[in-house]
């Protein structure tokens, strides 16, 4: 395998299924390093997802700030990828799709700015993290724009879930009332707040369907390269 073949990114599955880390090679030198964070195609051709950013957020927290669990309801729902650029985050999804057979499953990853790592997190599923440092900051790539009244939150000290934050937190948590006072994943869904798993699996099916049609224009356009 020659120097230009060599994959700059390594692609794992969660625990949580539809969730995935994105794992960098960084390029180091004297100057520094560089690394690629996302890439349309990898990610596609590694997890059947197709992720278009049309969104781009970023938050800065004090040293033990708990920000989630959340998500968009369906519709319009949204996917996220998710990176550490300052600090080091501790970084939390969930499943939340009533009738997967992963409901209620959470998977962690450390977020280190110096490592690069990113977490893609599919439609329908919650996120949260936690500050592990002062100054942390985390930016957030959206695959839909805003749209006030959509969100949802459940409470991360839900005990039906049992993130362990009391493993990582140094101090009282920092959160805001609306997080604190949150539903249970199950008051959640009870409310029907939250998008029912073949619901989801439906629309990554349309998504791909969608984009299919639109890599096969820009590929004869000379705009992506042709898949084999």
């Amino acid at each position: 395998m020659t120097a230009s073949t060599v994959p700059l990114m390594d692609i794992e599955e969660m625990a949580v299924p539809d969730a995935y880390r994105l794992l960098p090679r960084l390029i180091r030198d004297e100057r520094g390093c560089f690394y690629e964070s996302y890439k349309y195609t990898e990610l596609a051709d590694a997890t059947g997802h197709v992720f278009c950013p049309l969104q781009v957020n970023y938050s800065v927290s004090a040293r033990d700030t708990l920000r989630g669990l959340h998500g968009v309801r369906h519709p319009p729902a949204q996917a996220k990828l998710v990176t550490c650029v300052r600090g080091v985050l501790w970084d939390v999804v969930v499943d939340v799709r009533p009738g997967s057979p992963a409901f209620g499953t959470y998977d962690v990853t450390r977020l280190d700015a110096r490592e690069g790592t990113a977490v893609y997190v599919a439609e329908g599923l919650a996120h949260g993290f936690l500050a592990l440092t002062d100054d942390a900051s985390i930016c957030y790539l959206c695959s839909t724009e805003f749209v006030p009244g959509t969100q949802f939150g459940i409470d991360p000290f839900d005990p039906g879930l049992g993130v362990p934050w009391a493993s990582v937190l140094s101090g009282p948590p920092l959160l805001s009332r609306k997080d604190a006072e949150a539903p249970s994943v199950r008051e959640a869904a009870d409310r029907g707040l939250l998008a029912d798993y073949q619901e989801c699996r439906a629309l990554y099916a349309r998504l791909r369907s969608q984009a299919g049609r639109q890599d096969d224009t820009r590929s004869a356009a000379g705009f992506l390269p042709r898949r084999a």
